[in-house]
């Protein structure tokens, strides 16, 4: 007598694949650390991606990385005026000396 055996659910098939890819074990290790928190955090999803390694930075560091940007961006700016002004002033340099050669 053969045995019959059911086709494996899609809900089995998931949870086998969250195993093989260690989700599930990702997912517990951040569960009970949570668990174990003598304090629990105000946001749970806050720890849970801080300790997924999926939160960015905090708004306060985002706001001295934006500022440092726009300050680098005027510096750059600066620099390209300053340069484009030093190049015509060695060009204007540059053709006097030559036209004092030729006399």
């Amino acid at each position: 007598m053969a045995h019959f055996r059911p086709p494996e659910s899609k809900r089995e098939q998931f949870r086998r694949y969250l195993e093989k890819t260690g989700v599930l074990e990702s997912l517990t290790s951040v569960l009970v650390a949570l668990y174990e928190e003598t304090e629990k955090p105000s946001d749970a999803m806050d720890f849970i991606k801080q300790r997924l390694g999926l939160s960015g930075p905090a708004p306060s560091e985002a706001e001295v990385v934006r500022l440092e940007l726009m300050e680098l961006q005027q510096q750059y700016e600066h620099l390209l005026l300053e340069n484009g002004d030093l190049k015509y002033r060695l060009l204007q340099y540059e053709s006097t000396q030559d036209d004092g050669v030729t006399e």
